[in-house]
């Protein structure tokens, strides 16, 4: 037996912001929602269960204490990285620098609640 990754849960202070800058970034829909505020979203009309992962938008108001140990990475599907680069920072994505030497094939990037995740060069199929 094996297990799989089924859902990410990510603590939010504005759980709909953030569902809405993912659900941009991946292509994801609203799949659920629950009594405590958060939100689920994943690929449409596929939603928990399927191929890819979901995200759950957790509400939380802890502050983030330092860095997250776990990121996110993404891979353009249907252009090249710098014009996918160009897209994620007009939906609210930020430059940020974690120490890189300008010479990775990746960009560092958070989203709008300082989340970081990196947008790698390589084109991969959409799902």
């Amino acid at each position: 037996m094996a297990c799989r990754i089924s859902e990410l849960v990510i603590d939010a202070a504005d759980p709909e912001g953030l569902a809405a800058f993912w659900c941009e970034v991946l292509g994801y829909v609203e799949v659920g929602r629950e009594d405590d505020g958060s939100i689920e979203i994943g690929p449409p009309g596929v939603g928990f269960g399927g191929p890819q992962p979901t995200l759950v938008l957790s509400p939380s108001t802890d502050p983030r204490p330092a860095k997250l140990r776990l990121h996110l990475d993404v891979n353009p599907t249907d252009r090249g990285q710098e014009a996918e680069l160009e897209r994620l920072l007009a939906l609210g994505a930020r430059p940020v620098d974690v120490g890189q030497t300008g010479e990775e094939s990746w960009r560092v990037l958070a989203d709008p609640e300082g989340n970081e995740f990196c947008l790698l060069r390589a084109r991969v199929a959409a799902v």
